[in-house]
This record gives C-alpha cells, structure tokens and sequence, in this order.
C-alpha cells in the first residue's frame, strides 16, 4: 500500500472489571480526573477511509458512541476472554448501515470460543429478530491484509494461555500479557507506538507489571510507549509522573497517529 498514515483511537483502557471498579471507593476509582475512568481494553484502526476494531468489549456500545464511530470495517480478536469478546452483538447497527457482512479475524481456539459464546449468530437458524452479519476469518502466525494494510500477529503469554498481539504499520498492540517470548520480541523492532499491559505494580500471573513493561519498551527501543489494562491501582497522574518520557499511560479517548507502511 502506499505510505498513510494510521490514526489510532483507545477506546477503552482498563482491566477486565473496568475504573472505577464496582462498589469501590479507592482514590482511583472516586477521582475526578476523566483519565481514571477506564472502559474495558479496546482500540480502533483507522486508515483509507476504513475503521478496524481490535475486540469487541462488553463496553463497545458505550465507546462507540463516545468516539462517533459510524462505520466499522473488521474486526480482529486477541482472545477470547470476556472483557474482549462480549460486546460483539453491538456491531448489528453497522450491519444495518452497511447493509454488509462484517469480517472477523481471530484463532481458530478464539472463534471457536466466539461461536460459543454466541450460538444464535452462527447456528444457521431462521431468526425472528436481527442477528449480527459476519464473516469469520481464521488466523494464524502469518500476516494477513485487512482493506490494504498487513496485520502482523505477535504470539505472547497471557499466564499459560497462547493469544496474540497485532503489528500493523509502525505500530502494535499488546494487550493481557505477562509474557513475550523472544521470537515475538524480534517482531516488535523499530516500532512508533506500542501498546503494552501494565496492569499494577504488584506481580500477577497473568498480566505485565508496570516494571516489567518498561524494561519491555526499553529493550526494544519504541518512540512511544504506552501502558494499558490498567487496574484501580495506578492513578493516571501520579503513576505516569514516575515514567520515563517516552512511556505514557493509556486513557480513554487517547488519539495517535502513526505512519502506515510504504
């Protein structure tokens, strides 16, 4: 494709259970900073005219609207987890826009989850009511073209569990990670922007610490780092005052931009 740029929308930057956290009255989940309002973890592709979702979280209707997304375009799964796949019945209303099927894109472990999860979409019945129009696409480690731009699956660890990151442009995004094996590091060089999960400070044994992700965003020498999957335990503006300067916390409704590839 030719050189473009991609704008990238954080639709959603917290943990599974979101910020503030339900019947919490922490610091963090009663601030008055806009930043420590967390939706589940998202983020929206835009390039050429077309929006590429990455998840579709039990929020997606809420960030939709937010961001005045009017046309979705595909959508890519890292995983199946709740937090990531459940909102995935919101996407009728670009069905009924479009007047088109929508393309899916996860692992065959994923979509496998997905049609469980979801029976009535896929089970081939007669409806009465409006069911979301897809097209399920299988994934593996290889590239794969999305309306002209290569998506790059990036293998990472979340605990025992193999799911994937995207590389797309000089960008990626890495989201309920506590691992990144070496191979997978190797495909995150001379980045912009990367996406990593820093969940707290505190271990956990399925997710990246903030620690331990900026020793992942210094290894690999990114421009901009920026830290998402945030729990009720960082407070935007004193967790991010104790970053480097090139490593940033994620927040709803953050914008980037990023050149796409040549």
């Amino acid at each position: 494709m030719a050189e473009r740029s991609l704008k990238i929308t954080v639709l959603g930057s917290g943990t599974s259970v979101g910020v503030p956290t339900i019947g919490c009255h922490c610091s963090v989940c009663t601030s008055s900073d806009p930043r420590d309002n967390r939706l589940r973890p998202s983020i929206l592709v835009s390039y050429g005219g077309r929006n590429i979702l990455i998840d579709t979280t039990p929020d997606f209707r809420l960030q939709a609207l937010r961001a005045r997304i009017e046309r979705l375009d595909a959508v890519l799964f890292t995983h199946a987890h709740a937090d990531h796949i459940m909102g995935l019945d919101d996407v009728r209303p670009f069905n009924f826009r479009q007047r088109e099927r929508i393309p899916i894109y996860a692992a065959p472990e994923t979509m496998a989850s997905i049609r469980r999860s979801f029976p009535y979409i896929f089970d081939g019945a007669t409806k009465e009511s409006n069911i979301p129009q897809l097209d399920t696409r299988e994934i593996g480690g290889r590239p794969f073209d999305v309306f002209g731009l290569e998506f790059q699956p990036v293998p990472i660890l979340h605990g025992r569990q193999r799911i994937y990151g995207f590389r797309f442009g000089e960008a990626a995004y890495l989201t309920d990670h506590s691992d990144i094996p070496s191979e997978s590091m190797e495909r995150l060089r001379g980045l912009d922007v990367l996406f990593l999960d820093a969940l707290r400070y505190k271990p956990h044994p399925t997710h990246s610490t903030v620690d331990l992700s900026i020793k992942t965003a210094q290894a690999l020498g990114v421009r901009r780092a920026y830290f998402t999957h945030i729990c009720h335990d960082l407070g935007h503006e004193r967790a991010e005052s104790l970053l480097p300067p090139h490593i940033r916390l994620a927040y709803d409704g953050l914008e980037l931009t990023v050149e796409g590839p040549a």
